[in-house]
């Protein structure tokens, strides 16, 4: 029984797809297995590097998701009409961009990312700015369980 439990011993790659899987659409977290980590004496750099890059190709995921079916999501999903989705566009491209440092919010950071492909944010804008925030994220999650595991 152990044999097949030890693939799902705390490591880093694990800690990647789980933090992947939470920045889509899956009600899934990834800051529990980041705490448990450090706990158990996982580097608190590389545990906040691998839970960072796995969750922003997740969000990427997310955005090509909307940038690629945007028609069919915005058509038969949504069903917002072509006013709406000018006004919405307009508005998005003038002040929403930056909306996307709070990727990592639960419940509101994966349709930040689908609107940004939606609107088809520049790649290396989204990318600058939900890395920045899940980075920012998972690095004060690290810092606060080291310093409550080393009190």
């Amino acid at each position: 029984m152990m044999e097949f439990l030890a693939p799902l011993a705390p490591s880093l790659p694990l800690l990647f797809l789980i933090s992947f899987l939470a920045a889509t659409v899956l009600p899934l977290g990834s800051e529990w297995l980041l705490v448990l980590m450090i706990a158990q004496g996982f580097p608190p750099t590389e545990t906040v590097i691998a839970a960072s890059f796995g969750n922003y190709i997740g969000s990427c995921t997310t955005f090509i998701i909307g940038k690629y079916g945007s028609t069919f999501i915005i058509k038969k999903f949504l069903r917002i009409s072509s006013g709406q989705l000018a006004r919405g566009q307009k508005m998005y491209q003038k002040y929403g961009a930056w909306s996307l440092l709070l990727s990592w919010l639960p419940i509101i950071g994966d349709p930040l990312c689908l609107v940004a492909g939606i609107f088809k944010v520049h790649w290396l804008r989204f990318s600058m700015l939900v890395f920045i925030g899940k980075f920012c994220r998972y690095a004060t999650v690290a810092y606060l369980a080291h310093k409550a595991i080393s009190a």
